[in-house]
């Protein structure tokens, strides 16, 4: 299998790498400062690079490129800031491939053409407070009520509330158990009754923003059906490619880490020579480069594995729990070889370790993917609660 680009991907490449140097640099030191989410004007310059929804259909408005095209666009984006990338993350990984692959065609002609402009950010919500891992847990309702539903419950953990301007919402949708009563709608932010919590405060991720989600009597017309009860199988098969997302995001703060500290160890000196002249430099430093190029490779093989369709579930764990894990690695041994410089917030070594620690932790953590990879070797879903 060959991974290497052709000549329109490196150009693609190029092209998001300069943008990310000349635009994105400025506004992701404001993010990180001020704890805001990427500005609307930023969304307006993704959407005119065609980086929104790149392997959305083009009657969508997206630009009809492949899983793997948007791979190589968000991996340069994120290298500058998690969150100066997360429209493009949340355009071309998140919510909006659940509504352009299983969506009522009417709503995906309302919704994808905004998201592509720039005009609207679309968020998952999933968790609850009880239902994390155990997602089929859930216990938020959507009650059918002629052509209206209706929408009782309260969501967490979801990065966008409050500043994404709509949500799919997985809930329970018939009185049937588990997954099999589980599907999902579409709620726009200012509907009545819909109302969010206090901003979160984490670790990491400053600028993409976090809240407990309220619906109290939501109303909604029934046209805002993503999926009915028993389409938790489709959600979560989009959802992997959610992860392949996430998996792009972990390898860009490895890979901006090593290569900012590939630069630091060929200046600073100690000992009257440049650092990288010791073994034990060396040593990590190839260490860094090894599992960075086998995380590459995995998230590589989840995408062209899927071309225009969506990844595997074994494919899209594999990749995301070793980027997961190796992103740590990676950045917190670019904080070591750092030394005070790596622990102070005049760099951005800190800032880089704080985000790749989040990405283990969203969109399934590492355990539950070695869950998932196991499940995949054997063929069959393990029952946690027995």
């Amino acid at each position: 299998m060959d991974f290497s680009l052709n000549d329109e991907q490196q150009m693609l490449q190029s092209t998001a790498r300069k943008f990310a140097a000349d635009i994105l640099s400025a506004e992701a030191k404001h993010i990180e400062q001020h704890d805001v989410p990427a500005s609307h004007a930023l969304r307006q310059k993704f959407a005119e690079m065609g980086f929104l929804g790149m392997n959305l259909p083009t009657r969508y408005g997206g630009a009809g490129l492949g899983h793997f095209e948007a791979v190589l666009v968000l991996e340069e984006l994120a290298k500058v800031s998690v969150a100066a990338a997360f429209p493009v993350f949340e355009a071309s990984f998140g919510p909006s491939l659940a509504i352009a692959h299983f969506a009522p065609e009417e709503l995906r002609q309302r919704i994808l053409p905004a998201v592509c402009r720039g005009d609207m950010v679309v968020a998952v919500s999933m968790s609850e407070p009880q239902a994390g891992t155990a997602l089929t847990d859930l216990k938020t309702t959507a009650r059918l009520d002629g052509d209206k539903i209706i929408l009782n419950g309260n969501k967490r953990w979801c990065s966008g509330a409050g500043h994404a301007d709509a949500y799919v919402v997985y809930c329970r949708m018939s009185d049937a158990p588990g997954a099999k009563g589980i599907g999902a709608v579409l709620v726009e932010k200012d509907t009545d009754g819909f109302s969010f919590g206090a901003a979160e405060s984490h670790m990491g991720w400053r600028g993409i923003p976090s809240a407990d989600m309220y619906f109290d009597d939501v109303e909604l017309p029934a046209s805002n059906i993503i999926v009915p009860a028993g389409g938790f199988r489709q959600l979560m098969e989009a959802f992997d490619l959610e992860r392949c997302g996430n998996t792009t995001m972990s390898l860009a703060c490895g890979q901006s880490a090593f290569d900012y500290v590939l630069d630091y160890v060929q200046e600073r000196e100690q000992f009257g020579k440049p650092i990288i002249e010791f073994q034990a430099v060396q040593l990590q430093l190839a260490q860094m480069k090894m599992k960075l190029d086998a995380a590459r490779l995995l998230l590589y093989r989840a995408v062209s594995n899927a071309e225009q369709s969506l990844p595997t579930i074994a494919d899209s764990s594999i990749a995301k729990c070793y980027a997961n894990e190796i992103a740590r690695d990676v950045t917190s041994a670019a904080v070591q070889l750092m030394g005070g410089y790596g622990f102070s917030k005049s760099y951005p070594m800190e800032q880089k370790m704080r985000d790749a620690w989040g990405w283990g932790i969203a969109g399934g953590s590492i355990d539950i993917q070695k869950i998932n990879i196991a499940a995949a070797l054997v063929g069959k879903r393990f029952n946690q609660r027995s």
